[in-house]
């Protein structure tokens, strides 16, 4: 065996006489020989159908190649190694390391006819894997393969369950387990590495076998990153350092219940009077529908076109006012595409604004009883106008914040300004999106002020997207879409470095018979009042769902757990800024802080709030007790002041009292043990 070694002496490559294994801070990161080669490339065509954001996903492989010969340069900062088959067949792997002391590996296929490649990376069969952005149905992704493209997360997503069979046989919107808003190419081993890819095309990280994992890239090249540390504390830092952190919150964020209301300036009124005379603490109001309003079969829509509907909301501008001088904010709603029967899309069109189809006209995407005209956010211009369409429209207004939502339904179909393909665009999309909205704040000075929260994202979302939320989860218990599912997107997004995350309480999707009852709307008011950020939404039949004013429990529920979330203002606005500093995520897998409890590994509906609180919410219906492991450590309840050395436990869980514990170790034990005192 010949060993070499880079100059920083953090990477080796040990040839053998038919391969290699390369190693980074004694982790195995490739292995590669005759019988059990690392690489291969192929040619390919995707067919790719959209149907309202859902996609049909196929390739039409014609060739798929095992490269086996190799032949290693020695360079400065590493090697080059080609892969051959034949003259014609080849690709090459550049090894190096970066001023960081990150390594950094580059595959391209040195053949124009050939755009695909396969890399299988070196694994442990005991090895867990985490990220690859926001996962709902599962948080430790090892045992399956997991495509990354951005689009609707799905209705049920369990190819098992009666909704998504429902919803698949509506319009292919049932999703699977991998469905996401929010894929990113990153994942970290409990290997303690990471391993960040620069594209953005369609890719399948493949975690099912025990000694490698494979990563099939839809391109005829890629960039892999990767960086090593002693913790997973220090991991995230370094992850953060490289793709950026998000901003602290609004203060004004931490005030209370951000309440989703719809209906006009009135009803906003009467239903902020109602819940505030009631002791809700209340930060703001988020009106979807200060547009205008769409009723389609799928229910109430907002109107796409971004501007103030005066018929809606009579005196708005003034409303806003005087909600501000009583510490109350406006929030509302905008989306990157619009109406094509409305003013905004004309005058898009106009301009030569809109993305365009394959006779040079414009694109117009079908999104359910209405059409819309995609913004072209590569083109300078168009970018730089629909960025003006939000000072104006909705920062001069007065707005606080609003959803950014959509950006994932990008067609594969369509042209860009930029000139590069819509295929290779569509990740990108919603990191563009975001990019807009953020400097759309950077330039009015309304960063730390004003917020905007997101959906869809991607690599660069952690420097532009202020605020995630979970999208559109159904208004039930369901594992894979309901509840529960929020709690692995949360965590698998913390790993993927962005650590703000909430959801829209009492979920959505209101479709096939689902309805919010009370006792669900009050268990996702309680797990919410222990995320960054409290937000309700009617879903999109206001009138089949529990609202937050539905009765006067209800509304007392909500009452009790807006005060213990004010109550924890301090607590969770040091947590932000640690996030903002360090990249330590406000929602934390237990396994960040208990590296040596192999249980806490296999946990993805638990987690901890800050460094001091485990939480643990209640996700199914009529429970009365609920299950939690504690690690050990000195831990006790929040709400009778029991004491736990750690260990399965079984306690009492009635509704506004979900299983939550502090470390008595905590700086912050007062805080915590006042809480007792709420309501009680």
């Amino acid at each position: 065996m010949n060993a070499q070694h880079a100059g920083s002496n953090n990477v080796s490559l040990d040839l053998t006489t038919d391969g290699f294994t390369l190693t980074y801070k004694q982790r195995v990161i490739l292995r590669h020989s005759d019988k059990v080669p690392c690489l291969w490339i192929g040619a390919g065509t995707a067919d790719i159908e959209m149907f309202r954001g859902n996609f049909s996903i196929k390739d039409l492989l014609r060739e798929k190649i095992t490269l086996k010969n190799i032949t290693v340069t020695a360079k400065n900062n590493g090697w080059v190694i080609r892969f051959t088959r034949a003259d014609d067949i080849n690709a090459t792997l550049f090894i190096s390391t970066d001023q960081q002391g990150r390594l950094e590996l580059r595959v391209k296929n040195d053949s124009p006819s050939y755009n695909r490649i396969w890399l299988r990376l070196a694994a442990q069969p005991d090895d867990h894997i985490y990220g690859g952005g926001e996962q709902f149905s599962y948080f430790d992704l090892r045992g399956k393969p997991f495509p990354l493209w951005t689009s609707e997360q799905g209705i049920g997503r369990n190819k098992k369950h009666h909704i998504t069979w429902l919803a698949d046989c509506h319009e292919n919107a049932g999703g699977d387990y991998y469905w996401t808003f929010y894929p990113q190419p990153t994942f970290v081993s409990t290997q303690k590495y990471y391993c960040h890819i620069d594209n953005t095309c369609y890719m399948n990280f493949d975690f099912s076998a025990p000694d490698y994992h494979e990563l099939a890239f839809w391109e005829d090249n890629a960039t892999l990153r990767f960086e090593c540390a002693d913790t997973y504390i220090e991991l995230l830092e370094k992850l953060t350092a490289l793709l950026g952190r998000q901003q602290e919150l609004p203060d004004w964020v931490y005030d209370g219940v951000t309440l989703g209301i719809q209906g006009g300036t009135d009803v906003c009124q009467q239903k902020l009077d109602l819940m505030r005379s009631s002791g809700v603490k209340v930060n703001g109001i988020w009106a979807q529908d200060w547009s205008g309003c769409r009723m389609t079969s799928f229910g109430k829509r907002v109107m796409w076109n971004w501007s103030w509907d005066h018929e809606r909301y009579p005196q708005l501008d003034k409303r806003i006012q005087q909600w501000d001088q009583q510490g109350i904010k406006f929030l509302s709603y905008i989306n990157p595409y619009v109406a094509s029967d409305k003013n905004l899309c004309k005058e898009a069109a106009e301009r030569g604004f809109l993305t365009k189809d394959a006779n040079n006209l414009d694109y117009h995407v079908e999104f359910g009883e209405f059409y819309a005209g995609v913004i072209d956010l590569t083109n300078p211009e168009a970018y730089d106008w629909y960025k003006g369409v939000i000072k104006k429209n909705l920062i001069e207004l007065g707005c606080a914040g609003w959803m950014a939502d959509f950006g994932e339904y990008l067609p594969t179909d369509t042209f860009l300004y930029n000139g590069v393909s819509a295929e290779i665009m569509h990740n990108a999309w919603p990191v563009l999106w975001a990019k807009c909205n953020y400097e759309a704040l950077q330039e009015t000075d309304k960063l730390g002020e004003v917020l905007f929260f997101m959906r869809a994202g991607y690599t660069g979302s952690q420097k532009y997207s202020t605020m995630m939320w979970a999208g559109d989860q159904n208004v039930d218990w369901s594992l894979d879409d309901g509840l529960a599912s929020v709690i692995p997107a949360a965590l698998s997004l913390a790993m993927s470095g962005h650590g703000l995350h909430h959801s829209d309480i009492g979920g959505y999707t209101t479709l096939y018979g689902m309805k919010r009852s009370k006792e669900l709307l009050m268990r996702w008011c309680e797990f919410s009042a222990f995320t960054p950020m409290m937000r309700t939404h009617e879903g999109n039949r206001p009138a089949d769902n529990w609202q937050f004013d539905g009765d006067s429990e209800t509304i007392a529920h909500f009452a009790r757990m807006t005060s213990i979330f004010t109550t924890l203002k301090p607590y969770i606005k040091d947590a932000v800024s640690q996030n903002a500093l360090r990249g330590l995520p406000v929602m934390r897998p237990l396994f960040i802080h208990y590296e040596d409890d192999p249980h806490t590994y296999t946990l993805k509906y638990q987690y901890l709030f800050g460094r001091d609180l485990l939480v643990a919410p209640v996700y199914e219906e009529g429970r009365s007790s609920w299950t939690v492991y504690l690690p050990e450590d000195d831990w006790i309840s929040i709400w009778t002041g029991e004491r736990f050395a750690g260990g399965e436990i079984t306690v009492s869980t009635p509704i506004g009292k979900p299983p939550v514990f502090y470390r008595k170790q905590s700086e912050w034990c007062v805080l915590f043990a006042s809480l007792r005192q709420i309501n009680s």
